[in-house]
């Protein structure tokens, strides 16, 4: 069971996504699904000048030197990627699109609807690929996996332990649901629930999804972790921190309105602060 049809965004702007995380997203592809398709879009920049400005800092060149950046980082991206592609045997393709620089994580989105499963890879600082992935989660309807440099071996690998967080909503459920072709491959599934968060979160929360994951071959574990008093981010960090799950999967909170978006306090913080691999679904 596998993902037959992913996508990969390469960022091209400001913090373009290097060769070799380029690299590990198509090794990590390559257990996962059987094509995958590279994204990379050529920023568009976008200035309000006049001959005044231009004369005196260079508005318009500054604007077009960056959008060359971008330009060369597109190029370079796809053809890193089409090697290591070709060398990892999977089927793939590639596509470049030019857009305004405001518009990307709204194009990602919206590319990712008719793929199964959106790869995200983000840079160790904060870049744009926080909003995309905020995009890809909240209105493509299809989930995304993000991942930091040097985190995805066991995973890619086969992987010994996933984690799902549980909490019986619509969205963990979904999220579940989407894991799947990952869940069957994994070693070990452990249905965490977190108590004193929501007034009906039980330790027996998670039987019957332990019951339909059974029924897909899956032997999952029930575990849960008090809150104390603390906030739910930090205490999967604390989880993930203690156990290193090769993926957590879960459910998103929030929904988007134009461009802003507006995050429960747990996708927030796994967004900006994830330790491991992190599935997301809506």
């Amino acid at each position: 069971m596998t993902y037959a049809d992913a996508l990969l965004h390469i960022d091209s702007y400001p913090s373009p996504t290097t060769a070799d995380v380029i690299d590990e997203a198509v090794a990590l592809a390559a257990g996962l699904c059987s094509r995958l398709t590279a994204l990379a879009i050529e920023v568009e920049i976008a200035v309000q000048t006049n001959q005044l400005a231009d004369y005196l800092i260079g508005l318009s060149a500054m604007a077009e030197a960056e959008e060359a950046k971008s330009r060369a980082a597109c190029r370079d991206g796809i053809a890193a990627f089409a090697r290591r592609a070709d060398a990892a045997g999977i089927a793939h393709a590639s596509v470049l699109a030019r857009v305004n620089h405001y518009g990307v994580a709204d194009h990602v989105a919206r590319a990712a609807r008719t793929y199964d499963l959106c790869l995200l890879p983000l840079a160790a600082e904060v870049d744009g690929q926080v909003e995309v992935a905020q995009a890809v989660v909240f209105s493509s309807g299809r989930p995304v996996l993000i991942f930091h440099k040097g985190e995805t071996a066991g995973l890619a690998n086969g992987p010994d332990l996933v984690v799902i967080a549980w909490d019986g909503s619509r969205n963990a459920v979904r999220a579940m649901a989407d894991a799947m072709p990952i869940l069957v491959r994994a070693k070990r599934v452990r249905l965490l629930t977190i108590l004193n968060d929501k007034p009906d979160t039980t330790a027996t929360l998670g039987l019957d999804a332990q019951r339909h994951l059974h029924a897909h071959g899956i032997e999952a574990e029930l575990e849960s972790v008090d809150r104390d008093g603390g906030d739910i981010g930090e205490t999967l960090d604390r989880y993930v921190a203690q156990h290193a799950p090769d993926l957590l999967v879960m459910g998103a909170y929030g929904h988007s309105r134009a461009r802003e978006f507006l995050l429960g306090g747990a996708t927030e913080h796994t967004l900006n602060h994830s330790r491991c691999p992190v599935l997301l679904s809506h």
